[in-house]
């Protein structure tokens, strides 16, 4: 191989740069601006100047400075902008810091239903083949002088060329979610960032809220069961038109309320559940705090991504599995396994038992149910295979509707028949789905852009007859969201607490 000189080796990374991972971001510019025809053309052509000036300075500085590392690191880049750019051509995704954050809370189980031979061979064809030509070809390293000219010159371009679109501010600030979203390599780079800052703040001790007690020694139980990516649109007792809820639509006593999550994510939707109030800081916790109050308190999953957790019985699916042999965690009616009698044995008045599903979550919708409950055929194994046909992706999303929908069914049924107990059943998701609608699939993106398939969710409750009355519908806003959780549930609990606000809690107050 004819070596060549950082000038000419930073000039094509960055032109490939552009070429092969930056496309989206310019269709976004194209499809989203106001300008003129000559105004759009001058916009695009002063991103793609701005663009190739600032990747050919870092490319020179990164090469310049790191040598073989730099070499390494513009190889992994590589690879990780085609992984990128695959996933937002396929499922009209943006790189952006909830997706980072979605990337770090995925464990292989989950990201395996990704895999595929179209992902495999993109990431061969536009990042493994670009990141061979990174590490290999022989490059001849200029002069101190020539690094601060080049950079000193890109820097003239970027800067000359931002000032003749000064009045494209409006358009980016407006934008500029979505832009940085779909601009490579700096989508992840940034995101990475700010997430690891976020979860570095997060990991600070939570704020302990005032100290409740129990107020009565009655037997009561609350199950509550956080649905993953079910979305209100599809339940038929929310007047979908197919049957997904044919054992629930004839429970008697079953509440159903209209409800937003807070975000479309599961890390931030399952801590607005537990959590008392809409805030960016941690507070102790539902399970936390009812735990430290002296109810007897259990969390079982089959998921992941929730926030800290602190009592005594946090078990997930191969426990549960292990803790009840001949028991198969295939699917989520693991956690459901030995519940009666978990709750029974009990030394303690109040029991809260925290069931975390996956039931419905993508990829492979199709692999999250057994296969008696496979009623809508024929069913996509995949989202990638359901790009192809919306239907055959919607029927085994439903499929996974009408799991879950014997799942409470049964939990409801063995409730009612503990006579002996107050219970209540509680039903809520973490968030919503898209399924196709506007070329959108699964979830993720921020609350200002999502579609409301991402965040109108299922909220589902049951008592046993005497436990609890419901209030009124006009004393409860049109449409709920995730907090009223906590607060009905310390209701349930009978736990008195300064924590507690009345208004979000859809049950009269107890008479202590």
């Amino acid at each position: 191989m004819k070596q060549i000189s950082l000038f000419t080796f930073s000039s094509i990374v960055s032109i490939g740069t552009l070429l092969l991972y930056n496309i989206p971001f310019f269709n976004y510019v194209a499809q989203n601006t106001n300008e003129s025809t000559g105004g759009k053309i001058f916009l695009l052509t002063s991103l793609v100047i701005i663009m190739l000036a600032l990747n050919f300075m870092m490319t020179y500085l990164v090469m310049w400075l790191m040598r073989i590392v730099g070499r390494i690191l513009l190889a992994i880049l590589s690879v990780i902008n085609a992984t990128a750019v695959y996933f937002i051509y396929t499922y009209s995704v943006m790189i952006d810091a909830t997706t980072i954050e979605n990337v770090f809370n995925t464990r292989y189980s989950e990201a395996s239903g990704f895999f595929s031979w179209p992902m495999w061979l993109s990431i061969i064809g536009f990042g493994l083949l670009p990141a061979l030509f990174c590490l290999l070809w022989p490059v001849r390293y200029d002069k101190a002088k020539k690094l601060g000219v080049c950079c000193g010159s890109s820097l003239a371009i970027v800067a000359a060329v931002a000032a003749m679109n000064i009045g494209q501010t409006l358009f980016v600030t407006q934008h500029d979610t979505e832009l940085g979203g779909l601009l490579q390599p700096w989508s992840y780079v940034v995101n990475t960032g700010r997430v690891l800052s976020f979860q570095h703040d997060e990991k600070a001790e939570e704020i302990k809220l005032p100290d409740g007690k129990i107020t009565d020694t009655d037997k009561a139980v609350v199950v509550l069961v956080i649905g993953e990516s079910a979305r209100k649109a599809n339940f038929q007792l929310y007047g979908y038109e197919r049957d997904t809820n044919p054992l629930l639509s004839k429970q008697e006593g079953l509440k159903v309320y209209e409800t937003t999550a807070c975000a479309t994510y599961t890390t931030a939707g399952t801590k607005a559940i537990l959590e008392p109030k809409d805030s960016g800081d941690l507070y102790e916790l539902l399970p936390n705090y009812a735990f430290r109050t002296g109810a007897d308190v259990s969390w079982r999953t089959s998921n992941w991504g929730e926030p800290p957790i602190h009592i005594d019985e946090y078990l997930t699916d191969s426990q549960l599995a292990e803790k009840y042999p001949g028991a198969s965690n295939t699917y989520d009616d693991i956690l459901f396994h030995g519940l009666r009698e978990r709750i029974e044995s009990s030394a303690k008045d109040k029991v809260l038992i925290i069931l975390h599903t996956s039931t419905s979550h993508g990829p492979k919708y199709a692999d999250k149910y057994p296969k008696e409950f496979e009623m809508y055929k024929p069913v996509a194994r995949n989202v990638e295979e359901g790009e192809k046909n919306i239907g055959m992706l919607v029927n085994a999303y439903d499929n996974t509707i009408r799991y879950t929908d014997f799942l409470l069914d049964s939990l409801i049924n063995t409730l009612r028949d503990m006579t002996e107990w107050k219970s209540a059943m509680i039903f809520i998701s973490d968030h919503g789905e898209s399924l196709g609608e506007n070329k959108m699939f699964m979830h993720g993106l921020p609350m200002r852009l999502a579609p409301k398939v991402q965040y109108e969710i299922p909220f589902l409750v049951w008592v046993s007859d005497g436990f609890r009355t419901y209030k009124s519908a006009d004393e409860l806003p049109a449409v709920l969201e995730q907090h009223f959780i906590f607060h009905s549930v310390l209701n349930l609990l009978s736990i008195q607490s300064p924590a507690y606000n009345k208004d979000y809690d859809i049950f009269n107050r107890r008479k202590n």
